[in-house]
């Protein structure tokens, strides 16, 4: 399965580190999202990255940088919803419904769904999308290798993502909440197991 990362909005602390452990893993990609971020904070983040990491590294704010850097590609957003002049790395969206999904689908590589269970990382942000409605999505072949499940997505639930049609997962709390732990290392492994599973 393809799994992505997504940074925390804010800074912490080897965050550099943090994120090459993660880029050694056999990622789809990590997503920096840092909405509060000067272009020189952007800059120093991508820095402390390993440069053999940064054609994996995408962009959700200061997308002139994804082509100084020779990053993946860009995120759209509502900060951000348009792609740089002549921008020609990877593109891809966030959505909220299936209406919203099949919409942006022929406009970027690949786009996330939210949120597909309640949320980790947000409070009072419950999940949009019942078992049924994600399985009649499958059905019509809405869902699949471009649409990435997001929103309260652990470890423990890729298995349930993958039945459900999605072609990978995109992850935020569950990863920053084993971050720094002693359970870190044993937590990447069992990541890998599913990087391994395409």
């Amino acid at each position: 399965m393809r799994l992505i990362v997504i940074s925390t909005p804010e800074p912490i602390q080897h965050e550099g580190d943090l994120i090459a452990r993660l880029l050694s893993l056999d990622l789809f990609a990590l997503h920096l999202r840092k909405p509060h971020s000067t272009v020189d904070e952007m800059r120093r983040l991508i820095d402390s990255i390993p440069s053999e990491y940064h054609s994996r590294i995408v962009l959700h704010d200061h997308f002139a940088l994804a082509a100084a850097y020779g990053l993946k590609g860009v995120h759209l957003n509502r900060r951000n919803p348009v792609a740089p002049p002549g921008h020609h790395g990877s593109l891809s969206c966030s959505t909220h419904s299936l209406d919203e999904l099949e919409a942006a689908l022929p406009r970027v590589d690949y786009a996330f769904l939210s949120p597909i269970f309640d949320s980790i990382s947000k409070t009072h942000y419950p999940s949009a999308f019942t078992t049924t409605d994600l399985l009649a999505a499958k059905d019509r072949h809405l869902l699949g290798p471009r649409v990435f499940a997001i929103g309260g997505v652990s470890a423990d639930r890729l298995d349930t993502v993958r039945n459900l049609g999605f072609g990978g997962a995109a992850m935020l709390g569950d990863v920053w909440q084993h971050a720094g732990t002693t359970r870190f290392d044993s937590y990447l492994d069992h990541l890998q197991q599913w990087t391994e599973e395409r």
